[in-house]
């Protein structure tokens, strides 16, 4: 984690694409303006649901062995309504990825969360890199998800009481979960935070579409590999 106020996160400027999506029902508006937007989400990826259907094809993140539990989808300003993406052309220097090794789970992601959520931040480059790792890093994650060897269930009220419990800043409006295959998996779960990085709430669009998402009395969360 790095041991920096946020303020300091935010001006700092010399710090040492998988299938995944938002989802469908929350509208892109693209070329937005950067900077204008109403709250951020920390997109956190459940590995296992994304290598169940994409292992043969991501190597890099799915390689047998490798054991990844939660990992970084993004960081995306979001609307209370919808979201802004590839809000300018700007591109993220090679030299910028390197001073941040291991943020995302494959090289890909860099340029691909870069170019459509991060240009709408108002951030640079790696004042973006810099506060993505900083609320990841944050995050604390409850003992029931960390590498499971075994798959479980749970259900939407308990996977946010589980993290509330484990992180005291959250509030169970603050996490919205998502899950695939008809509600039947755990797909990755959204923190939201405020624009100055704190926890927050999120909008009532992303919960009532977790509720959509996770709509089965229960979802299974798959195990590590």
């Amino acid at each position: 984690m790095l041991n920096l106020p946020l303020k300091k996160l935010l001006v700092v400027s010399s710090l040492t694409i998988t299938g995944f999506a938002i989802p469908n029902a929350v509208i892109a508006q693209n070329r937005a303006t950067p900077g204008q937007f109403d709250f951020y989400v920390l997109a956190l990826s459940w590995s296992p649901d994304y290598c169940a259907k994409n292992g043969d094809r991501d190597q890099q993140q799915c390689k047998l062995g490798k054991k990844l539990g939660f990992v970084l989808h993004g960081l995306w300003p979001q609307h209370q309504k919808g979201y802004p993406a590839n809000c300018s052309t700007q591109k993220l220097p090679s030299q910028i990825k390197q001073q941040f090794p291991g943020l995302f789970p494959s090289d890909k992601l860099y340029n691909h969360e870069w170019e459509k959520h991060g240009t709408c931040s108002g951030l640079s480059p790696v004042q973006y890199l810099a506060l993505s790792k900083h609320l990841k890093d944050s995050v604390i994650i409850p003992t029931a998800y960390n590498r499971p060897p075994k798959p479980f269930r749970t259900t939407i009220k308990d996977l946010k009481n589980t993290f509330v419990s484990a992180n005291s800043t959250f509030t169970t409006d603050g996490i919205a979960p998502q899950c695939s295959g008809s509600g039947r998996f755990l797909q990755e779960i959204f923190v939201c935070y405020t624009k100055d990085g704190k926890p927050g709430a999120c909008s009532a669009e992303l919960l009532q579409r977790s509720q959509k998402t996770c709509g089965q009395p229960n979802f299974l969360v798959r195990n590590v590999r």
